[in-house]
């Protein structure tokens, strides 16, 4: 790994050595800044010479490099090779021809393109992050990418570090370093002095850009940004390491089995005209063509296009693809985990009561639990938010001063805070989960002072706890010690103190979160509950909302399983309460091998390595850093009903996606077999490269309108899969339907009409374009396609290119390409044909998507090409 920027050299003021090993002081002074932050103008001046807190992106560029990108594909070289054939033997006529279709044809993959890598570039700005730095001596909140070298960055519990950069103070500072070291458990940070030859792992007084703050706060001096950062130096190989999606292997296989395909007729096109004498030159542009014809030229541009399509609508739902894979991974999810607070719940915690040790309400338990959410400054939580919105007692917080602070962590499951008052006695007020408060005392603290705590007072301090969580509330506990000229305090003063009360909060069940639950249950979407709270709690509100409440696993539970124990046990399992933060990684990766495709709902820093184990993580606007980072997809408003359209919408995604596939692929490889074929027996070619090539451009413009195509209600019922056995089995099967028709029509034109061979390559033209888009508006659905309406823009490609098919013969260019106007009684017999086509090609369809429940494919009737849906879930990588 590099060391990274051991001189900032380009830093106003010039850092000598490796900043970690520099004084406070010297650092300061070099970089010309102070430990208040820089001047907003100071700032802005930096951020002008030095370029914005980022990494280099790897953007789609201008238009014109996305323009010249499209003549990189492998299917235009063999287009430009076949135009330098025709020239250099003379035919420039003909390359001509080939030149101005190949230029179309990029034109309309451009135009897709292009508008779709435009749009998703809208859609990350609207998810930009945010970091609160010391500017003008405040604190304020700016882009990250705005943050220069100099400032002064605030973190807390939940945040992404920012920026490299050393610690000017902290307290109980641990941050979580894996993505640059690998090192699972976080490592304490402080600030200091290291070696100027200390390594990434061993610089505890500097923070790196990338890593996550797990617990306590900090101020850190920025040194190093954007480029120059450590992270910066590993981007491109953490980018590699991204997981290949079930998506992007289902695309690969399909490109393998294309190539294998259009090699193997070819190759035998190709050496088989050249055994039957046929000119050398014709027959490797008719192969070429033939190559060209078979293979789904535009299908990049069709999946970008569709994919941003699919992001634009979730965003007018509230939903925001952070990575296009994950619309596919959205719409194939079986299986969703999610904690219960905002998602099952309202979300709108409020206080309601503030109790004693013996149940009485108590004012005094309310002020100190006013002044420990009040005055603490780590991660922010709805549960200090509801104290602090609560009717203040008759006792004034002002009265007392904040004296030290010990932050919550997932350890400890509480959160200290000490204050002191005009009597100068110091109190230290301790608040959090009631178990982990009980631990930390010895004291009970009554009306008339503090006794022992015994197990007669443990017991009933139990039984109050029990009861509150059984009818639905989420109880806090808080204990106090008194201290006298104390100048610090540490997790060391969390003993022997007085436990003084309990805190109870109500968050009641959404009003439509049973229809919800409902909406996903009708779309084979389950729903797991993950939760930190109590099993009282979370089976209370089980009950409430339709789930079930009898399959309940703890965190204690959890813990005394094997690897293999926890994934038997997982299918079982409907509640995960009282889970410890690694445990939700445990269960994810159980559920996933269990066969699961697993979304994950979360949004604290605790729910992170869960979103990255998950096949699909999903946060919401307002969650930390690190769980909005570690997830795929961003809701911007937390609630399962946005879900629920934005697995509609993935499923609609997916769908058109695979529709063009369908259609390119049965239309072309019939076609495409039937000309090998008739090569081989026919004295002329069935048709001429050109011809082949403009048949392939005009079949194309139709799929340019999928993208926006209705999509059958029935097709998002169930999680969507692709299986390239059925895409072999689909494409074989309307291939075959296809030929048959072709030979059909051969059989038309050389023994009923006798046609001359101009004449016959006209007529197939018309006849196989007509197909084509016949077969658009059969396979787009599994219904009837009288039954399922196609969007007006599709239907009006596809009936505006057909009249046009039929038209090109006659127009006063048709010489260009070989054709000879067709008679009444051939354009009748065509029609005839197609017509007939279309009627085969739906009982095809009936047979093999098994819509009357007789054929084998049963298990394949979800979608026109792909559905896995099998009786158990199938996982996809993620």
């Amino acid at each position: 790994m590099a060391s990274g920027s051991q001189s900032v050299n380009r830093s106003p003021g010039h850092v000598e050595h490796p900043y970690w090993s520099l004084q406070t002081d010297q650092l300061v002074e070099q970089l010309e800044t102070s430990t208040s932050g820089l001047l907003s103008v100071d700032a802005a001046i930096r951020l002008e010479k030095l370029g914005r807190n980022a990494l280099a992106r790897r953007s789609s560029g201008s238009a014109f490099a996305v323009f010249a990108r499209q003549f990189r594909s492998p299917l235009v070289l063999i287009l430009v090779f076949a135009a330098a054939v025709s020239i250099f033997v003379g035919e420039g006529h003909e390359a001509a021809i080939i030149g101005a279709i190949v230029l179309a044809s990029c034109i309309l993959s451009f135009t897709q393109e292009y508008g779709a890598s435009r749009a998703m570039e809208v859609l990350q700005q609207r998810i930009s992050r945010k970091a609160t730095v010391l500017r003008d001596s405040f604190e304020r909140s700016v882009d990250v990418e705005e943050i220069v070298p100099g400032d002064v960055v605030c973190l807390s519990a939940g945040n992404l570090v920012p920026v490299d950069g050393v610690i000017l103070e902290s307290r109980d500072f641990n941050v979580s370093e894996s993505v640059l070291t690998g090192e699972t458990f976080p490592v304490v940070k402080s600030a200091g002095r290291c070696a100027p030859e200390a390594g990434v792992a061993q610089r505890t007084n500097a923070v790196f850009t990338g890593t996550s703050v797990r617990s306590g706060t900090a101020k850190v001096l920025a040194v190093a940004t954007g480029t120059q950062t450590e992270f910066a130096s590993i981007a491109e190989a953490l980018e590699r390491r991204i997981p290949e999606t079930e998506f992007a292997r289902g695309i690969r296989m399909f490109g393998y089995l294309m190539t294998e395909i259009m090699l193997a007729i070819v190759i035998l096109v190709f050496f088989a005209n050249v055994m039957l004498a046929r000119p050398l030159i014709e027959s490797l542009l008719f192969s070429l063509a033939l190559a060209v014809g078979l293979t789904p030229e535009l299908l990049p541009a069709i999946i970008s296009v569709t994919l941003a399509r699919g992001a634009r609508t979730m965003a007018a739902s509230g939903v925001i693809v952070r990575r296009l894979d994950a619309i596919e991974n959205l719409g194939s999810m079986d299986l969703l985990c999610t904690d219960k607070t905002g998602t099952l719940t309202q979300g709108v915690i409020h206080l309601d009561g503030s109790f004693d040790v013996q149940g009485n309400a108590s004012k005094e338990v309310q002020l100190w639990a006013r002044l420990n959410a009040t005055l603490q400054t780590g991660l922010k939580n709805p549960l200090d938010e509801a104290i602090a919105s609560a009717p203040p007692g008759q006792e004034d917080p002002s009265d007392f001063a904040k004296i030290d602070e010990i932050p919550y962590d997932f350890v400890r499951k509480r959160l200290s805070v000490a204050v002191g008052d005009s009597t100068r006695e110091q109190l230290l007020i301790t608040k959090g989960a009631v178990q982990n408060v009980v631990e930390a005392c010895g004291f009970v603290q009554g009306p008339h002072g503090s006794t022992p705590l015994g197990a007669a007072e443990r017991q009933a301090i139990d039984e109050k706890f029990r009861r509150w969580s059984a009818q639905g509330y989420r109880v806090l506990g808080l204990a106090i010690r008194r201290f006298q000229n104390k100048a610090s305090f540490s997790r060391d003063d969390e003993t022997e103190m007085a436990f003084a009360g309990f805190l109870l909060f109500l968050d009641p069940p959404k009003q439509a979160v049973q229809e919800t639950l409902s909406a996903l249950a009708d779309r084979g979407i389950g729903v797991k509950v993950i939760s930190g709270d109590n099993r009282y709690v979370a089976a209370h509100l089980a009950e409430a909302v339709g789930l079930r409440s009898d399959r309940i696993m703890t965190g204690e539970d959890l813990s005394k399983l094997t690897k293999n124990g926890l994934l038997a046990s997982v299918r079982n399992t409907d509640l995960f309460v009282e889970i410890d933060p690694n445990q939700k990684e445990r269960i994810v990766e159980a559920l996933r091998r269990s066969g699961h495709v697993v979304g994950y709902l979360g949004d604290g820093i605790n729910d992170a390595p869960a979103l990255h184990e998950a096949d699909i993580g999903i946060s919401v606007d307002t969650a930390v850093d690190v769980a909005r980072e570690a997830a795929d997809i961003i809701l911007l408003k937390r609630d399962l009903s946005v879900l629920v359209q934005g697995v509609d919408d993935g499923r609609k995604t997916f769908a058109n996606t695979m529709k063009y596939i369908s259609i390119t692929t049965s239309a072309n490889f019939g076609n495409m077999i039937s000309m090998a074929a008739a090569s081989l027996y026919l004295p002329f070619l069935p048709l001429l490269a050109k011809q082949i090539l403009l048949n392939n451009f005009l079949s194309d413009i139709p799929a340019l309108a999928i993208a926006g195509d209705n999509v059958d209600t029935d097709q998002v019922r169930r999680p969507r899969h692709w299986d390239i056995r059925f895409v072999r089995r689909f494409m074989v099967s309307f291939g075959l339907v296809s030929s048959l028709f072709d030979f059909a029509t051969f059989a038309f034109l050389l023994l009923a009409v006798h046609a001359t061979a101009a004449t016959f390559q006209t007529a197939w033209f018309v006849e196989s374009v007509l197909t084509e888009l016949a077969i658009v508006l059969v396979v787009r659905t599994h219904k009837r396609l009288w039954r399922s309406r196609p969007s007006r823009l599709l239907a009006g490609l596809a009936l505006g290119v057909g009249v046009g098919t039929i038209l090109i013969p006659f127009a006063p260019f048709a010489n260009w390409f070989g054709f000879v106007p067709l008679t009444g009684p051939v354009l009748a017999g065509l029609l005839a044909i197609t017509a007939l086509y279309v009627l085969v090609s739906e009982v095809t369809k009936s047979r093999l998507f098994d819509h009357g429940g007789r054929g084998r494919h049963r298990r394949k009737a979800m979608s026109p090409l792909l559905d896995r849906a099998t009786t158990g879930p199938t996982r996809i990588a993620g």
